[in-house]
């Protein structure tokens, strides 16, 4: 039985319950792109998006912003030939008075219509995140 049963094949939520370990193991036995960022350390806005950018391979030109981090989920992976499906976690997500309420919603955001995106290709794309 998966472990992602009671989750949407396209859908941004908080890591709740889930172990990243088990995660990243349903992951690998949906045969799924797993991409996973720990950001503990990040608490700016621009760290954020170094750190997932980092974590998830982005090419070196990336314009570390949303509108970017937009693209290199969508675009650039589309690009790239069919996809399996993707499990994302971003752990750790600051809570700093440079990456607040406000910055982190549009972080969100950004996942969001990625899962949307990738919904209409009929692609799953999960992800989970925490915070600080």
């Amino acid at each position: 039985m998966s472990l992602l049963k009671t989750v949407p094949p396209n859908a941004v939520q908080s890591i709740r319950a889930f172990r990243v370990v088990e995660l990243q193991e349903e992951a690998a036995r949906l045969g799924q792109h797993f991409l996973y960022a720990h950001c503990a350390d990040a608490i700016t806005k621009q760290q954020v998006l170094i750190c997932i950018a980092e974590s998830f391979y982005f090419p070196r030109h990336f314009g570390k912003n949303f509108d970017a981090l937009a693209d290199c989920l969508t675009d650039l992976t589309y690009k790239a030939g069919p996809q399996p499906g993707f499990l994302v976690v971003l752990e750790q997500l600051p809570n700093t008075p440079k990456f607040d309420k406000e910055a982190r919603e549009t972080l969100l955001d950004v996942f969001r219509d990625a899962a949307d995106f990738w919904a209409e290709k009929k692609v799953s794309f999960r992800v989970f995140y925490s915070f600080q």
